[in-house]
Formats: C-alpha cells, sequence, structure tokens
C-alpha cells in the first residue's frame, strides 16, 4: 500500500488525518488477518520514526524520506512526490510486492512512476475527488492546481480503480474513465468496535444529544448543525474532533464554531471536545439520541457508518456515500446540504420519537454489516488477484502496459494552486 501524507500511525482528529488513516490502517489489519503480507509505505513526518515498524500480525509500516521530517500540509506535498517515488522504486527493487494499491491521487501518482519499471500491477482508490472539491469549495479549494488533471489521467493508467461508492464510480465515468476498469468496494467499519453492545458515555444532564464527529474544516457542516440549534430548545450538541481540548482556543475553527454559538445565543449547549481517542468513540456514539453527519460533500462519510454499527440513527446530508450508505427514513434522514432549518426539522422529528429511532438504529445496526473490514479486505483481495492475474496475461500476449502513456515527471508536478 502506498498512501503518502496519511499514515495508519497518524493521531486522528487534525485536518488531513481522518477516514484515510482510518481506512488504510483497517485494510491493512484485516488483510493481514486473512495471510496478507502488507507493507504501508508512507512519508516520514518524524524523524525519531523508524524506517520500518511492525503494525500489526503480517503488517509493516515503511517510513519513506521524501521532504522534511516534520508534517507538512498535504496540498504542499507535491514537490516531494519524486523523492517518494524514487524510494519506492529502489525499495521495490530489492522486495518487489505482488499488487500494488495506492490512496489518494498523490500516493498514485508516486506508486504509478515507482511501478513503471516492473510492470507491477496498480490498484488505486481516490478518498476524494478533485473535481468534486472543486466544485462544492470553488476559489476555497486548497488542492495543486495540476490534481483534477492527474486524477482523470490517474483513472486510465492504473489496472484497476476501487471506488468506494457508486456516486464516485458516476464521477469517473464522467471524467472519461471506463467504467469496466472501476469495482466498488466500500469502506469498512470495525463491527467489534462499534456495536451497540458496551458502555456509554454517561450523561451530566436530561438533555436530547446530538453528537458531531469531524475534523473542524468548514466543508464538514458543523456550522450548519450548530445554526440549527435555536429551533431545537434544550438539545446539547456534543462536537468530537480537531486538536486536543488544550489547543482548542488555539485553533481558528474552534474559534469560530464558538463565536457562531455564542452568537446564536447556544454557547450553554454546544460543547466542542477536542480529539477523541478511537478507542472512546462507541462509547460517545451510544450516548448519542441522534448522530448528525451534515457535511457540503462527503466522498464516503465512515462515522455516519460507524453511529450505525453502534445503533444510532443518522441525520445525513444527501450528498456523495452518505446518500448511499444512510438509507432515508429507514437507518436515519436525509437533509439538503448547508441547510439548518432542514437539519433542525430532522432531527427534531428523531429527537422526540424514541419509537422512531429505536427501529431506525436496528436499521442502521443490520445495515453496518454490509462494511465489515473482513468483508471489505476480502473484496479488496479479490480485485487485487484478479488485476495481477490480467496484468500477466497481458505480458504473456505481448499487449502494450496501461501506463506506457504517461506523462514524463516535470511535465505533471506543475505548479500549485
Amino acid at each position: 500500500m502506498v498512501s503518502e501524507h496519511a499514515s495508519p500511525l497518524a493521531a486522528l482528529g487534525g485536518v488531513d488525518s481522518g477516514g484515510q488513516n482510518v481506512h488504510v490502517a483497517a485494510l491493512a489489519q484485516a488483510l493481514g488477518r486473512i495471510g496478507v503480507e502488507v507493507v504501508v509505505h508512507t512519508r516520514r513526518d518524524d524523524p525519531s520514526l523508524p524506517r520500518r515498524m511492525a503494525f500489526a500480525p503480517g503488517v509493516e509500516v515503511d517510513h519513506v524520506d521524501a521532504g522534511p521530517a516534520a508534517p507538512v500540509p498535504k496540498d504542499e506535498l507535491v514537490p516531494f512526490l519524486s523523492d517518494f517515488a524514487d524510494d519506492l522504486t529502489r525499495t521495490w527493487e530489492d522486495d518487489r510486492p505482488d499488487v500494488v494499491h495506492s490512496h489518494f491521487w498523490m500516493s498514485g501518482l508516486a506508486a504509478l512512476w515507482a511501478t513503471r519499471p516492473f510492470h507491477i500491477p496498480l490498484v488505486h482508490t481516490y478518498h476524494a475527488l478533485g473535481v468534486v472539491k472543486r466544485r462544492h469549495q470553488g476559489r476555497h479549494d486548497t488542492s495543486p492546481a495540476t490534481r483534477i488533471d492527474v486524477e482523470a489521467m490517474l483513472a486510465g493508467a492504473v489496472d484497476r480503480v476501487l471506488a468506494t461508492t457508486a456516486d464516485e464510480a458516476l464521477e469517473l465515468v464522467g471524467q472519461g474513465a471506463d467504467l469496466d476498469h472501476i469495482s466498488v468496494v466500500p469502506c469498512g467499519v470495525d463491527l467489534e468496535h462499534f456495536c451497540p453492545q458496551g458502555p456509554s458515555e454517561p450523561r451530566r444532564r436530561r438533555r436530547p444529544r446530538v453528537v458531531v464527529v469531524s475534523r473542524l474544516v468548514e466543508r464538514k457542516g458543523i456550522g450548519n448543525v450548530i445554526a440549527a440549534l435555536p429551533a431545537l430548545p434544550g438539545v446539547e450538541l456534543i462536537v468530537a474532533g480537531g486538536p486536543s481540548a488544550d489547543l482548542l482556543d488555539g485553533d481558528d475553527e474552534a474559534r469560530r464554531f464558538q463565536g457562531l454559538a455564542q452568537l446564536l445565543g447556544v454557547a450553554d449547549r454546544v460543547e466542542l471536545r477536542g480529539a477523541v481517542p478511537r478507542q472512546h468513540l462507541p462509547a460517545l456514539l451510544r450516548s448519542a439520541d441522534v448522530v448528525a453527519c451534515c457535511p457540503w460533500y462527503e466522498p464516503f462519510g465512515l462515522v455516519a457508518v460507524e453511529a450505525m454499527a453502534c445503533g444510532v440513527p443518522v441525520v445525513a446530508s444527501a450528498v456523495g456515500g452518505l446518500a448511499e450508505s444512510v438509507v432515508d427514513g429507514v437507518t436515519g434522514l436525509h437533509v439538503p446540504p448547508r441547510s439548518p432549518g432542514s437539519i433542525a426539522d430532522a432531527l427534531g422529528r428523531l429527537l422526540y420519537d424514541e419509537g422512531r429511532r429505536r427501529s431506525m438504529g436496528e436499521a442502521g445496526r443490520q445495515r453496518a454489516q454490509r462494511f465489515g473490514w473482513d468483508r471489505v479486505a476480502a473484496q479488496t483481495l479479490a480485485v487485487a488477484e484478479q488485476v495481477a492475474g490480467s496484468r500477466s496475461a497481458a505480458r504473456s500476449a505481448g499487449r502494450a502496459e496501461p501506463d506506457a502513456a504517461l506523462a514524463p515527471r516535470p511535465s505533471v508536478q506543475g505548479s500549485q494552486a
């Protein structure tokens, strides 16, 4: 696996640490459990990290030296991709993998450069698409200028794209990708960790509780949920995510959300927790009457599935993967993005109807079973074995490799937005 900016070892909740880190870590562990030897190549962001370290049975993490051994925002990592790819090439000269699975567009580009000399089969997961981000964020999108073109190129150059939702697959086809080269394999959830059984966080007040688990970035729609609270008297909102609690006062987004809550007169009902360790998340989710996942857009929406696995109904924006994972009227309610009024209405319909919450929670628990990591790992391995067999057959028949027309590195690195 190549996951350049998202290490499976990273603490969650930062601006660039979230669902991809969880996905890579859990998928690697699940593949290890079924006998696959996995190495996750990620960029070294701390000089004290060893080059290689055991992560789980059958899984190692390889810290690649590319750029400073310090945290760097992912949108500023493009200049270091060539060094990252060169290191992969040297590593694979001595220890060649059967299949490479890259995660996010920059990892895909580095992996494509590194696999070319060896004709190693390459599977790619985008995790998010630049064209969708640009559509929703416009001038606020900080992605490098080359991202959208590189993503379109990757769809035709890799052996197989693993889309996490049908919506993502359709977006790629709209960019010219061949549907026959796309397989849909969802993100997964740890069904032993996220389940209805287990402790629930004690609640100090007898208030209906809404929980949001999210990075503190504007597009996640946290402000829209806060703006819904004036229409929901007595309802408390717990927001988990961002830096640790002791650093929240220095976080621009945390201050913005706190200021919004004060402006709307609901500050006494909004609690920003900061980063919550993953081992404590199930207890927090179980304590919720409803979990709100209301981003402006969302490639998959892992928190919604985790909440459903815990038996908690979800109010979710009808965007991207959330529109597929959360079944409207069955496991939760859909709302349009950026609509505090709709969020308030949906939350109110569930918060004051215990029977409906209970039935939706049970339906969500059942639906979450299809997202178990063992199932996702088996589907991923099946695709890897298929592309390895197809690539071998193509070489035997003398057919051209799919990445033969890839542009040279300098023309891809380009300038940044």
